[in-house]
């Protein structure tokens, strides 16, 4: 069963198909009516020239064309025909993904960044161009087509957003399906060895075992670090296969800020500092002239003695 990520690239890929397809119809119906509308103003022309001056005077469009009988009618008529052309030339290649960096520079709404909103607008506004006017069967289909596919490109923008073409891009398709961890060139171990799980089958006697150890390592070679698990064994299974993994350095995070010392007192700083530097205190030491003042000593507290006749 498929990701729901493939249903959509599939899906919007079909949808990619049919714009394509209704592109290329259009732009050879452009062109088919271009070629019948020159023709029929060649032959209106060719009947003033000979006298018929009442064929097709009458008419708002020149007789088996598209082309209004009005002042310059003519050059109005196949100006659009090229900008047709042209649109969905512009079109096509937006389909086609090529070239991107054109579209971004140039016409970014056409581009990768965008998604199909925009190109099922201009969809829509060709067809309807091309419907507003009286054409033939092949034009009138074709039109009708690009029309349909236009509003459904302006439907999808709706639900995708800007995300519909990478969605539907073969490249973003190919980069999802990749493996999680980097695969770099086989590296061949020095002195690596691989045993084969004991419980792959059981064996009764030495000749099954050989035929079991064979087997096993048979299966060992086709999977390589099949149920190693996290340990040493399976490093050099997966740096057999190409894998690696980089351990993250070591270090101390921002907020970790050193612990406070604890205060002490001016008197025990002051002791402290006397005993643990006594060459400096000492009436030995040359740069220290003062003598330390002796300690006053403590009287001894006096005692009670009582006598046996006390009681």
């Amino acid at each position: 069963m498929l990701a729901m990520r493939s249903y959509i690239f599939f899906g919007l890929n079909a949808v990619r198909i049919l714009s394509i397809v209704a592109i290329i119809l259009v732009f050879s119906s452009s062109i088919f009516v271009l070629v019948k509308d020159v023709q029929a103003v060649n032959a209106f022309q060719q009947g003033r020239q000979s006298g018929n001056s009442t064929i097709g005077l009458d008419c708002e469009y020149i007789e088996g064309s598209t082309v209004p009988n009005q002042a310059a009618g003519v050059f109005w008529a196949i100006l659009n025909r090229l900008l047709i052309i042209f649109q969905v030339v512009m079109l096509f290649l937006s389909e086609v993904s090529w070239p991107n960096a054109f579209f971004e520079r140039f016409f970014p709404v056409l581009g990768p960044e965008f998604g199909l909103g925009a190109l099922g607008i201009f969809q829509a506004l060709i067809g309807a161009t091309v419907l507003s006017h009286h054409v033939d069967d092949f034009t009138l289909v074709s039109a009708f087509f690009l029309f349909s596919v236009g509003c459904l490109n302006m439907l999808l923008g709706l639900i995708f957003r800007e995300s519909a073409k990478p969605k539907r891009s073969i490249a973003a398709y190919r980069e999802g399906t990749k493996r999680v961890l980097p695969i770099s060139a086989p590296r061949p171990l020095q002195g690596a060895t691989f045993v084969p799980r004991p419980f792959h089958a059981r064996a009764d006697s030495v000749g099954d075992t050989e035929s079991v150890s064979s087997d096993s390592s048979s299966t060992l070679n086709e999977k390589v670090g099949y149920g190693l698990g996290f340990g040493r064994q399976g490093e050099k299974a997966a740096a057999q296969q190409g894998y690696g993994i980089q351990k993250p350095v070591e270090a101390v995070p921002r907020y970790a800020m050193p612990q406070p010392r604890p205060m002490r007192s001016p008197a025990a700083t002051a002791f402290s500092s006397r005993f643990s530097e006594p060459s400096r205190y000492s009436h030995a030491s040359a740069d220290y002239n003062e003598e330390i003042p002796p300690v006053p000593e403590i009287p001894p507290v006096p005692k009670f003695h009582s006598s046996t006749t006390a009681i």
